[in-house]
């Protein structure tokens, strides 16, 4: 119940208006239609996935846009949600990670135009008020705190991305061109995921490599062969630790397939066990999402390292304190400002150093999406993108 209380520890009064006004409008809508409908498919309790005939958006404010998502990706936490291993409950519009297709844009857009091809980062931000300007997206102060796609009344019923239409509050300061040449299958996840795993490496392992090029990163997932959280993080951070010249790149995984498939990529895999009895490293990345792995790998951070954590959905956790205080050891827990770092990780995909479609393990096609993502969150599926342009 901790994330909740997150989500209305500011503004709490506009979130429980933005509900209401949602309420208000599904309610006028069905006693009185005056939009057309549109297809968009819903999670409901139980972990079952199914199509909907809701409204669609209405034409976009001033500053605002409607998107038609063309590829929509899995998010790693997206399996517990749906199993209900969170406290973000059914039923809701699925979905958070996608690229686009813009519609139709509002008067006082000015750089986004229709037809082009977007990423929309899964947080809503305006771009325009102190923490956006700071490059602190996540943490908009227009908008109520966790404001987000794919999360139903927890996110600020934002709707989901598996629909044929999606409305973007703040077009210029949200959406992100496609870059010429790149398939928006491969790019799905740059709206969550892939950045994530960017904001774990980015800002560190460049100076780290600087002063000793051979620096090791781990990357802890998995403490658990039943874990519930699927594993493209990881690998996208193995992935993108790689891309910025790291050659020793490690990642922990309780998992055999989630190692075979790390193993696929070039990176090293190894058990909890067996990475136990390695030495520490300069750069640890925690990506387990669960208070074990946060042991784990400040266990295994190196003195004056760095371990950047994102974080769990567990309202407390217990860390090395006396350890990390003689080690002087640095951690820092946080989600990703995805808006501030999309630009980055297209630049790694533009110049062909980073390639997320290689963790990709099903695609399939829109009218699909309910089969495929019911087997996903039952199956070992790392990642499964949703593409209108599959037949």
């Amino acid at each position: 119940m901790s994330a909740p209380r997150v989500m209305f520890e500011r503004s709490g009064a506009g979130r429980t208006q933005r509900l209401r006004a949602a309420a208000r409008d599904r309610t006028r809508e069905r006693v009185r239609p005056s939009r057309p409908k549109m297809k968009a498919l819903e999670l409901r309790p139980g972990g079952r996935f199914a199509w909907a005939a809701l409204p669609a958006p209405p034409p976009p404010s001033s500053l605002a846009a409607v998107v038609r998502p063309l590829a929509i990706a899995t998010c790693d936490m997206d399996r517990p949600i749906a199993l209900g291993g969170t406290p973000f409950p059914a039923p809701l519009s699925f979905g958070h990670e996608c690229v686009a297709e813009v519609l139709a844009v509002g008067g006082d857009v000015a750089v986004i135009r229709p037809g082009q091809r977007v990423v929309v980062p899964f947080q809503i931000s305006c771009g325009s008020c102190s923490a956006c300007l700071g490059g602190r997206t996540a943490n908009c102060e227009t908008v109520p705190p966790a404001s987000m796609y794919g999360f139903g009344v927890s996110g600020g019923h934002w709707g989901g991305a598996i629909a044929d239409e999606l409305a973007v509050p703040y077009a210029d300061a949200m959406l992100v061109p496609l870059p010429d040449g790149l398939d928006p299958v491969a790019a799905a996840s740059v709206a969550d995921n892939v950045s994530d795993a960017y904001r774990h490496i980015g800002p560190h392992l460049p100076p780290l490599l600087a002063s000793d090029p051979d620096a090791r990163v781990l990357i802890v997932g998995a403490q658990s062969r039943r874990h519930l959280f699927t594993g493209s993080v990881s690998l996208y951070t193995g992935l993108i630790a790689r891309a910025l010249g790291a050659r020793d790149v490690t990642l922990v995984d309780a998992r055999a397939e989630v190692r075979r498939q790390a193993e696929a990529l070039g990176l090293t895999a190894l058990s909890p066990d067996a990475a136990r009895r390695g030495d520490p490293a300069p750069l640890t990345a925690e990506v387990s999402g669960t208070p074990a792995g946060l042991r784990f790998a400040l266990g295994m951070t190196a003195p004056d390292g760095t371990c950047t954590s994102s974080g769990t959905l567990h309202a407390h956790a217990r860390i090395p304190t006396l350890q990390m205080y003689g080690r002087n050891v640095t951690l820092t827990i946080a989600r990703v400002h995805a808006r501030a770092v999309i630009p980055d990780v297209l630049a790694l995909m533009v110049a062909g150093r980073l390639h997320p479609e290689l963790v990709t393990t099903t695609v399939a096609g829109f009218e699909d999406a309910h089969v495929a993502l019911a087997e996903h969150v039952r199956q070992a599926h790392t990642k499964t993108v949703i593409s209108r342009e599959l037949r």
